[in-house]
């Protein structure tokens, strides 16, 4: 069942990068996660209409290449999104990011300001860039992957990206992306999340932003996710109560209206 619902938007792919797309409208440019991948935003995909929405792969995820650096950081991501945009010709966009996604969206509408109406940072990771113990927990990251592998990524982390109570569903989904990442993709997005400094490319961007964090979140808690909206200059944060580290996927009842109350169709 997933998987034919996860097969009405099949990836389209813009020389380096693939991407699923739906509807038409103001373009919202859906950014997903380090263990995730643009079927994870299959409910936004589905339900959330008026608008285009475009998912991409990030590079090294689905069917997109990898980045030529080994150790990249969040501006080589904002670099290929910039050029997967300029491909689209998409020179007015909303960014949607979740997690290591919000990393990337803000990296890029800190480079590109005037092509980004606004933001929508679900769970952001800020990045370990400014924290002393940022090698370690990048050694961390890689030794779980290497000692686990996709399937072993998506049978023991993936409870903890969803809170307890959450739709059958929403755990299922996560697994469908986790088991398929692809291992030196990983690795390049860990040194991007390791070396990430998203609060010091935050204080770049003037427009609108809204920063939502789950209450149930383990990966990104709320005393994380303040401080990062703090530092934008113009951002409203919410609370998500009862909701973990994937909103989109666990709640798309409320993610959905909160997108569309936030972005004019």
């Amino acid at each position: 069942m997933l998987d034919e619902r996860i097969a009405r938007f099949p990836p389209r792919t813009s020389k380096t990068i693939s991407y699923r797309e739906s509807g038409a409208g103001q373009s919202l440019v859906l950014l997903h996660g380090i263990g995730s991948s643009s079927a994870s935003w299959l409910c936004q995909l589905e339900s959330l209409k008026g608008y285009r929405l475009i998912a991409w792969d990030a590079p090294g995820y689905g069917e997109s290449e990898f980045l030529p650096a080994a150790s990249p950081r969040a501006s080589d991501y904002a670099l290929a999104l910039h050029e997967f945009l300029e491909r689209l010709l998409l020179k007015d966009v909303v960014l949607v990011g979740n997690s290591l996604g919000c990393l990337m969206a803000t990296a890029y509408a800190a480079a590109h300001p005037e092509r980004v109406r606004s933001m929508v940072l679900l769970g952001p990771a800020g990045g370990y860039g400014a924290l002393p113990d940022r090698e370690e927990k990048l050694r961390g990251r890689l030794q779980q992957l290497e000692e686990l592998g996709p399937e072993g990524l998506a049978r023991e982390r993936s409870p903890t990206l969803v809170a307890k109570g959450s739709p059958p569903f929403a755990l299922e989904l996560v697994r469908w992306s986790q088991r398929r990442i692809r291992p030196q993709g990983y690795r390049q997005a860990a040194h991007c999340l390791a070396h990430g400094r998203l609060a010091e490319d935050a204080r770049k961007f003037a427009k609108k932003v809204v920063i939502a964090c789950g209450s149930e979140d383990l990966v990104t808690p709320e005393a994380s996710c303040k401080p990062l909206a703090a530092a934008f200059p113009r951002a409203e944060y919410r609370t998500l109560p009862g909701i973990g580290h994937a909103p989109h996927v666990e709640a798309p009842e409320l993610i959905n209206p909160l997108i569309a109350g936030f972005v004019p169709r």
